[in-house]
């Protein structure tokens, strides 16, 4: 099988997971902190043990400053999940995965604000074209606080997602399985205070323990491997595969579905979005071979 092909395949099914992490999140039953604490806790061992049979722990490449900074990203990572895991209890798993694909764009204005990067007059252009498709998704009305909430929450996560990002991709010479490492260790102190270890039911455990195993260390691994073997162009087309099978699964289990105003609003937001990221590379591949490993995207391109 060739390399291309491989890493294709790789990617489209950790797209594929992605797009179900909200059932997983839903059918839990726990709080957003809860959820978001043990798919640190679960997670953490899956990367951990993973790291470990793979030797990463040898010549890791961190240092003091790297280290801080990862541990900086872990902190936007862990409340970037519980502001989205609000964002499918406030309104539905498809509407907060559409508009959490907003990412690029704060990316790009947190550019131009901390680095003094030139917004072009064709981002401000894609920039308008997705505000406009988000404010046909939100589909939200003068009293429609609920949706409103949702639709704030998943803004929210998708700032801190994209500051996740804007700090990790100045870690250079580690590679990005210990970074992920990092950030779900640090999620652990910081959402201890929030868990009810009582509140989990039999079957919650089932869900959480696939949040942390498939969804946390599968999914990463599956998408690390995958960067290494393709463009950046080809991962952010297939990134869209998990909007895609996020709104099916809703649909299929739930029975949500969103109106034809609002679908209008879909492609608005993933063509400006994908044009975006094809300029500016949201989460460059690993460096492989004889180089040292850089950091790619704290969770992956666009991955919840």
């Amino acid at each position: 099988m060739r390399n291309e092909t491989r890493g294709t395949l790789e990617l489209t099914l950790a797209m594929v997971l992605s797009g179900t992490l909200g059932v997983f999140v839903v059918e839990s039953g726990a709080s957003p902190f809860e959820v978001v604490f043990f798919r640190c806790l679960f997670g953490a061992l899956a990367l951990g043990a993973y790291s470990l049979v793979r030797g990463f722990f040898t010549g890791h490449g961190f240092t003091a400053k790297k280290l801080g900074l990862a541990a900086l990203g872990g902190v936007f990572i862990v409340f970037n999940w519980v502001f989205l895991f609000q964002a499918y209890e406030a309104t539905s798993i498809s509407l907060a995965t559409v508009v959490y694909h907003t990412q690029p764009f704060f990316l790009v204005l947190l550019g131009a604000l901390f680095m003094r990067e030139r917004i072009s007059a064709g981002r401000l252009g894609w920039l308008a074209l997705a505000f406009v498709g988000l404010v046909l998704v939100s589909g939200v009305g003068p009293g429609d606080t609920g949706s409103l909430a949702g639709l704030g929450f998943a803004l929210a996560a998708a700032v801190l997602y994209a500051l996740a990002t804007f700090v990790t991709k100045r870690i250079t010479g580690v590679r990005p399985h210990l970074i992920a490492l990092v950030q779900v260790l640090v999620g652990l102190p910081l959402l201890l205070p929030f868990v009810d270890f009582g509140g989990v039911g039999g079957s919650g455990w089932g869900w959480l323990v696939g949040l942390g195993f498939i969804h946390t260390g599968l999914m990463y691994v599956l998408m690390y491997a995958a960067y290494t073997k393709l463009p950046t162009a080809k991962i952010a087309v297939l990134a869209f595969t998990y909007p895609a099978v996020a709104m099916g699964v809703d649909w299929a289990v739930y029975g949500h579905h969103i109106g034809l105003v609002q679908a209008l609003g879909v492609p608005l937001i993933v063509l400006a979005s994908l044009k975006v990221t094809l300029v500016r590379a949201v989460a460059p591949a690993p460096r492989t071979a004889a180089r040292a490993p850089e950091a790619s995207s704290p969770a992956a391109t666009r991955a919840a």
